[in-house]
């Protein structure tokens, strides 16, 4: 149990720095910093040396070689296949295991391979804004299942107080909010819409009259480059416009479910929880709005994809907490049930 309970840690630590550096290797435009896939113009590194450059270069002419754009990409590639390395080594640890489930770690076995798949498709498709958006959906449902895992490797740590069962739609509710305006958000990223409106509080004046939502949300198939984007710059408006729209309904839906939470549980360690995913919603709104106001700087467009991750990820183990609480209320109320059963038994035959 303690290798797994390793492993699930190490994993959670490494999906974020993944994460991390698929933002930064996206928001630096690097994503086609190795056009070829594992490799990197035919090799497993970045070509430094000049006969190696040439190859390179002969090999791929329509896309020079940018060595800062190429070793962004490769670092993240190394980073993303340990980590699918040790999500291997957790599966199989699993499986050796007699008592160990062996539900979870398939799942996330087959996510981490699908994820690789997403990861060849962004190149070989030239940043395909579907296929960007799935690898970033990928990654943070990654992170959320590996702290699901990592929970039920740690029974100490599972809530035992009991909880009302009708909190959990509403954290339902709440994650899939979330999980919408995170694909929002990837979709305007992949689409370079980032900065397609500059002004608060939706977008420039007369932003009403340019929607085009039928381009906005098409999917755009067949084009043979997608870097930098294809869309008008009416329909990469309305995308931004969406999220931004979004991001407000996800702070009214998510702070009033923490609000609920916090009136309705008295269990210190949930309070603990929605302390701290009320810390990261606040933080994660107020680097979107710096987002516009200071034009996406680098540093912070990296930290916002983060804090989403990490905000998502904090929701699902409250989702998990309450689904734990719920168990304990069910057993109190079974316990009760029994003593009831027992007393009025014995009553009667005392009565007898």
């Amino acid at each position: 149990m303690k290798k797994q309970q390793w492993l699930a840690t190490i994993a959670i630590f490494l999906t974020m720095a993944v994460i991390l550096l698929g933002a930064y290797t996206r928001l630096t435009d690097a994503g086609l910093g190795c056009p070829d896939w594992p490799g990197c113009y035919g090799f497993l590194k970045v070509p430094v040396q000049e006969h190696h450059v040439a190859a390179a270069q002969q090999a791929f002419p329509e896309r020079p070689l940018e060595p800062h754009k190429a070793w962004n990409e490769m670092v993240h590639r190394y980073f993303a296949g340990s980590l699918g390395l040790l999500i291997a080594a957790i599966f199989f640890v699993a499986m050796f295991n007699r008592q160990s489930p062996k539900q979870l770690p398939s799942v996330l076995l087959a996510l981490v391979v699908f994820q690789a798949a997403l990861g060849m498709w962004t190149v070989t498709l030239n940043l395909l804004p579907l296929v960007v958006m799935g690898h970033l959906l990928g990654g943070f449902s990654l992170l959320c299942l590996l702290a699901v895992h990592w929970l039920r490797l740690h029974p100490q740590y599972q809530l035992r107080q009991p909880q009302p069962p009708s909190l959990r739609p509403f954290a339902v509710l709440a994650i899939l909010v979330l999980l919408v305006q995170i694909a929002l958000g990837g979709w305007t990223a992949a689409n370079y819409a980032a900065l397609a409106c500059i002004d608060l509080p939706i977008c420039e004046a007369g932003w009403q009259q340019r929607l085009n939502i039928s381009e906005a949300f098409d999917l755009h198939l067949g084009h043979d480059d997608y870097e930098y984007g294809v869309m008008s710059a009416e329909a990469r408006q309305t995308v931004h416009v969406f999220h931004r729209l979004g991001a407000v309904v996800t702070l009214l839906t998510v702070a009033a479910f923490l609000l609920q939470l916090w009136r309705h549980s008295s269990s210190a360690a949930i309070r603990r929880l929605v302390l701290a995913a009320g810390a990261l919603l606040t933080l994660q709104f107020s680097l979107g709005v710096l987002n516009v106001v200071l034009h996406l700087p680098l540093a912070n467009a990296v930290a916002h994809n983060f804090v989403a991750a990490n905000l998502l990820m904090l929701l699902v183990v409250i989702y998990m907490q309450l689904r734990y609480g719920a168990k304990a209320h069910r057993a109190s109320v079974d316990t009760l049930s029994h003593n009831g059963k027992a007393l009025n038994t014995l009553t009667g035959k005392e009565a007898i």
